[in-house]
């Protein structure tokens, strides 16, 4: 039986951070003014070793979890990844077994991740315009670089690849429909994020939020849209296809259409730290226990008396929790993935 917590929700999808660096610069997740070449990343040493994170994952698929997600920072930075996805492949129970990274290393990856049997892809890609792709990247990244990632993971065999693109109001939104064009008639999905207040760092505002009804809006009058699926059973996105058959759109709302109730998401740093919620202000430390001889039982006790005492709804009182100054600073996006 699946553990649930104050709001009757199932712990289903773990994502794990496999380290907290990344060669990009995103303003909006890593600002370089803040993570500039002097910052101190986590050692090499706190970051948790391979076998550790089986372990874990383990733990966690015997009370319910079925995916498995890994995240960083950018989780292609992790040396002798493949290892571990020929561990995490072998558990049985795992269902999913995924990869978000920006896409800029893809080349070199994608045979390997492929042939130690990872299932899916989803590659960040706010943009296919080289000068705002430029500076949404901090200055770092190419989206040549992606596009040729994309195709590597292609021809290596992986399915439908799903695209996520924050949008933002004056940097990026006027470049939507050439993202729709591009993947249009393609099997992958471009799904539209809306502009997230995660962590403290990005100077986040409302009115940098583009609405996806209004980019809904934008797309269907170029591209008739028609609505497929919705945000139950823990999705994130709400999914359209094109009414003339060339594929597919996705939307990610958590700003104007929270989907906290359906929520079934556990996060873990690459320090062993476990979040119940992407906009959590602390952590539960597993990483010391698993480091101190604690035993399996142990870990899944605590994991499960913390999941059910879960109450998480940020987005769903995201004006409360800005208006109190009181309020803990929340975990930033790059210690625990998106």
């Amino acid at each position: 039986m699946p553990i649930i917590d104050t709001f009757n929700r199932p712990l289903r999808d773990l994502r794990i951070s496999l380290i907290d660096r990344c060669n990009f610069r995103c303003p909006y997740c890593m600002p370089s003014e803040k993570y500039h070449h002097a910052y101190q990343f986590l050692e090499k040493g706190q970051w948790l070793s391979f076998e550790e994170i089986e372990r874990l994952a383990r733990i966690f698929v015997g009370l319910g979890v079925t995916k498995l997600r890994l995240t960083g920072g950018e989780p292609l930075l992790r040396p002798d990844l493949d290892l571990l996805i020929r561990q995490l492949s072998t558990i049985p129970g795992v269902d999913d077994l995924a990869l978000t990274t920006n896409g800029s290393m893809l080349t070199q990856w994608a045979e390997r991740l492929k042939a130690a049997g990872l299932h899916r892809l989803t590659v960040s890609l706010d943009t296919l315009d080289e000068t705002i792709f430029h500076k949404m990247s901090g200055e770092k990244g190419s989206v040549r670089d992606v596009l040729e990632g994309i195709r590597a993971a292609e021809a290596a065999g992986f399915g439908p690849i799903k695209i996520n693109a924050v949008i933002q109001r004056g940097i990026n939104d006027h470049t939507i429909l050439d993202m729709v064009k591009h993947f249009r008639g393609t099997p992958h999905s471009v799904r539209f994020i809306e502009y997230m207040d995660v962590g403290n760092q990005n100077h986040w505002d409302l009115s940098q939020v583009v609405p996806s009804g209004e980019i809904i809006a934008l797309i269907d009058a170029k591209y008739p849209l028609q609505r497929i699926g919705g945000t139950q059973g823990g999705d994130t996105s709400e999914t359209y296809r094109f009414k003339d058959g060339q594929g597919e759109v996705g939307f990610i709302s958590s700003v104007t259409k929270a989907f906290c109730g359906t929520c079934n998401r556990l996060r873990l740093s690459a320090d062993g730290k476990m979040y119940t919620c992407l906009f959590a202000t602390h952590g539960t430390d597993l990483g010391s226990h698993l480091r101190n001889g604690t035993t399996d039982e142990f870990l899944s006790h605590l994991i499960r008396v913390v999941w059910m005492k879960r109450e998480d709804r940020y987005s769903e009182t995201r004006a409360d929790f800005q208006h109190n100054s009181q309020t803990s600073p929340k975990v930033e996006m790059y210690q625990i993935g998106g």
